[in-house]
Order: structure tokens, then C-alpha cells, then sequence
């Protein structure tokens, strides 16, 4: 079965290489957008929260795909703890209960 929710818990892809992590999120994004069974919802969680901010690297394939109906959900405390309120570019913030229902309810890819 296919996942209906990514969670994406940084703001790279892996731990060994932060710039190989940072390219390799880019191209995860852009390649994501060109599927054609997309993910219902995307949640963002810790640093991972910093890919939904004006001038992030990202943030174009991020529009992208909630343009193509995919939900992109910002964690409130993440948010909070880097001080992001005002910088976030896209999606929408919820408390750790709704993203609990949601992990709850859908199949999960967490990267």
C-alpha cells in the first residue's frame, strides 16, 4: 500500500552529509510533485519545519504540491520553539493531538 502521509522530520534527507541531506530533500520534493499517486498530507516536525519558510530551498516544491491538493502541515511547538511564526511560506499549523490523529489514521512514510 502506498502512503497517504510523509513525515519529514528534518530539514535534510539523512544524517551523514548535511549538504548531500539538503540536496537530497530537493530532489526528493521536486520528484514527488511529478507522481501521479501523491501523499494526502505532508507533516512537518522538528527541523523539519524549516523547509515551509520563506527562502527555503524548497519552498517552490512545497507550493507545488499543495497546489496538486496535498495538505502540508507545519508541528505548533516546532514552529514556536525556532521562533517560525512569522516566516512560514506555506501550509498550515496544528497541535501535536491533530497530527497524532493523523498519523494514526493514515499509511506513514517517515523519512
Amino acid at each position: 500500500m502506498a502512503a497517504d502521509l510523509i513525515l519529514l522530520k528534518s530539514d535534510v534527507l539523512g544524517d551523514a552529509d548535511r549538504d548531500l541531506g539538503r540536496l537530497l530533500i530537493e530532489v526528493f520534493l521536486r520528484n514527488l510533485a511529478k507522481r501521479e499517486r501523491l501523499p494526502k498530507c505532508i507533516v512537518l516536525l522538528n527541523a523539519g519545519v524549516r523547509l515551509a519558510t520563506s527562502g527555503s530551498p524548497v519552498i517552490e516544491h512545497l507550493r507545488k504540491l499543495q497546489e496538486l491538493g496535498v495538505e502540508i502541515i507545519c508541528c505548533r511547538t516546532c514552529v514556536e520553539y525556532f521562533r517560525l511564526e512569522d516566516k512560514l511560506a506555506i501550509g498550515r499549523t496544528d497541535g501535536m493531538v491533530g497530527i497524532l490523529e493523523r498519523l494514526f489514521t493514515h499509511e506513514v512514510l517517515s523519512l
